[in-house]
């Protein structure tokens, strides 16, 4: 697997667990929608992420939880620019944007993105060619159905065969494409189109994925699955959290996507100190 990715000019360093802070500049996302509206607020949250070791900030204006509505391109695009903009003129940090729309990438480009994170892994209409375009290294997900329903009711015969085969997939067409196998992420998608049991399982045969050769990015941060594991709220999941951001890098995570920086960074540096003894 390769240790170092380059992110627009920043490179990003994988020989240890790297935390990427979620920055949701929307209304209506689960944990946090609502907060960051505001670019002075998003742009005060983005600079304590990266105060707090975050390697990389993800911008998002679309909420992807179950049951979102869909945003329009303008609306999206409205959203996250002005605050990309903010944060590339004033940090010297990685912005990845989270959007699975061809324009928003071309335009999150031009302000100062370094990374695009797709939900749909490049499947939308001229996604893969404008991400190819961009020249930036992609994140690419596996979601069953769409966040409208996607938790209706997910089957899967074999869960961890059926996303590591999807993944390969996604992963050829870009490389098909032109895209570099080094220039390449991939996220399980936990949440999105699956069961308790089906994350669980996921997360616990994280190491098959890493076959495919490329760095893993693992989100878990605050999910409902804690809610049925520890019968808490979004606000009170910060343990539950941290324990999945740590079972995931001993089972092979390497990104983690996460709300709370500064907690789960002190879990991955106590981790990666027992990695590299042995």
């Amino acid at each position: 697997m390769h240790k170092q990715i380059n992110c627009g000019g920043k490179i990003l360093d994988l020989r240890r667990p790297q935390v990427m802070g979620i920055l949701n500049v929307t209304p209506d996302s689960f944990s946090d929608g609502g907060q960051f509206v505001k670019p002075e607020k998003a742009l005060e949250q983005a600079r304590q992420m990266v105060r707090d070791g975050a390697a990389i900030i993800d911008v998002g204006g679309e909420s992807t939880r179950p049951g979102a509505k869909a945003v329009s391109l303008n609306q999206e695009l409205d959203r996250v620019i002005p605050i990309i903009e903010a944060i590339s003129n004033e940090l010297d940090t990685i912005i990845s944007i989270d959007t699975s729309k061809a324009d928003v990438m071309q335009e999150a480009h031009k302000a100062g993105a370094g990374l695009i994170n797709d939900v749909r892994a490049l499947q939308e209409e001229n996604a893969l060619q404008v991400a190819y375009q961009t020249g930036l290294p992609v994140c690419l997900m596996h979601m069953q159905g769409m966040p409208r329903s996607m938790q209706n009711n997910p089957i899967y015969e074999n869960v961890c065969e059926e996303v590591t085969l999807f993944l390969q997939d996604r992963m050829e067409a870009c490389i098909k494409k032109g895209m570099a196998k080094s220039n390449i992420i991939l996220d399980p998608g936990f949440g999105f189109g699956k069961t308790l049991q089906h994350n669980l399982t996921l997360l616990a045969h994280i190491s098959e994925l890493k076959g495919l050769g490329a760095p893993i990015l693992i989100g878990l941060s605050r999910k409902s699955l804690l809610q049925t594991i520890t019968n808490k709220p979004v606000k009170e999941r910060l343990s539950g959290s941290i324990a999945l951001a740590v079972i995931g890098a001993l089972n092979g995570g390497t990104i983690f996507r996460v709300h709370d920086v500064d907690q789960t960074l002190d879990a991955l540096k106590v981790v990666n100190a027992i990695l590299e003894i042995g």
